[in-house]
């Protein structure tokens, strides 16, 4: 097995040679099945250095977490200028910095510890939906707060369900091409929305009748 994760020039130093091994096993083991000894001979160095420089498989994984983090904002902050200034193809080199790191977050999102990456995500969409409601030509009903949650699940549930997509689209999904599909596929569903402004209300409409409506033999 061989890194095949650096996607930040960074460095090449001990310690990021040895992060990027680690989001590599995590991704394809999962946390319990990696071990530090695998993570140091993938990284080329030996056991002691790893601990030396992260303690502990679980310091290991919360350095990995941090560095996810700070890719993520910076891959953020690079969409919103492209897109600003009409830069897509920046845009475009941005998204397809975290594909390395696909595997690691469908992993670790199953195995339930992905707290702090789901709600960074959703912080993070919840300023681009604000920026978003700015032009819509009617209120939004919902706060952008629970529409950030909701389109966060929607987005990582592509890395948890990799398998399933990847059979259905023919193609899988983490590879450059079915990140293209995936892309292509997103940006028609977000393009036209299945439902227009009128039945939208008329549903939304239902929906405030049905909540003021007492339940069946409850009191009025």
């Amino acid at each position: 097995m061989t890194v095949t994760t650096p996607v930040d020039p960074e460095d090449l130093t001990a310690r990021a040679r040895i992060r990027d091994a680690a989001i590599l096993h995590f991704g394809e083991r999962g946390y319990e099945g990696a071990t530090l000894r695998g993570i140091a001979e993938t990284a080329g160095v030996s056991l002691g250095l790893v601990r030396h420089h992260f303690g502990s498989k679980q310091g290991l994984r919360e350095a990995c977490d941090e560095y996810l983090f700070t890719m993520i904002r910076r891959v953020n902050d690079q969409t919103r200028a492209g897109m600003a200034s009409g830069a897509l193809g920046s845009v475009i080199t941005a998204r397809g910095a975290l594909r390395s790191y696909q595997r690691y977050m469908a992993r670790t999102l199953a195995e339930g510890s992905a707290a702090a990456l789901f709600d960074e995500l959703a912080r993070l969409s919840e300023e681009w939906l604000a920026e978003a409601d700015k032009d819509r030509p009617d209120p939004p009903r919902v706060e952008a707060r629970a529409r950030a949650a909701v389109g966060t699940a929607m987005a990582l549930s592509v890395g948890i369900l990799h398998e399933h997509i990847s059979r259905a689209m023919g193609v899988d999904v983490f590879s450059p091409e079915g990140d293209r599909l995936l892309a292509r596929a997103l940006i028609d569903i977000y393009s036209h929305p299945v439902l227009g402004r009128e039945d939208a209300e008329r549903i939304l409409a239902a929906l405030d009748e049905a909540e003021s409506t007492p339940p069946q033999g409850g009191s009025p």
